[in-house]
């Protein structure tokens, strides 16, 4: 492939990239198991509040989310990175999430680092893996490694641990 083609090709994998994980969050948000299920590999996994693997196993675990104290979310992502290598790729992109658990309006931080790989022409997550920087009432304030909902403790950023 020539310089040209090759630069083309990389912004269009950074580009497709961004569209699958923003996908992520609408599907997430949206509580569209079968879509968000589907932006991973079959043996795909994610990794933080539990670990779940398999698209059956992700479908059950994502919406199982929303049975729980945790009603309510929104996900936005920023400050995206991406490094392309052939078919596969792997980078960061930080969360911030407003959410309601127990009735209670909560936010949380932290970043998603991802494994991903070019499957029959389209990008899919081998590995999105999360991690905290805080989680906590909105009304408490936060700072770095402050954890109010105890199953984001197993996912704080181990950066952030005392």
């Amino acid at each position: 492939m020539g310089d040209l083609e090759a630069r083309i090709r990389r912004l269009e994998d950074v580009q497709e990239i961004g569209q699958l994980r923003a996908r992520y969050c609408q599907y997430l948000d949206d509580g569209r198991w079968d879509e968000l299920a589907g932006l991973f590999t079959e043996e795909g996994r994610f990794v933080g509040l539990s670990t779940a693997s398999g698209r059956s196993e992700l479908r059950t675990f994502f919406a199982g989310l929303q049975r729980g104290p945790l009603t309510a979310w929104w996900h936005f992502s920023a400050n995206e990175t991406v490094t392309v290598d052939g078919d596969a790729a792997s980078g960061e992109t930080w969360l911030y999430q407003p959410c309601v658990v127990d009735g209670e309006a909560q936010v949380a931080a932290g970043r998603y680092t991802d494994s991903l790989v070019r499957q029959d022409g389209r990008w899919l997550f081998t590995e999105r893996k999360v991690t905290f920087f805080w989680w906590v009432p909105l009304t408490a304030g936060w700072d770095a490694g402050r954890i109010g909902w105890a199953p984001a403790d197993g996912a704080l950023d181990p950066r952030y641990r005392g």
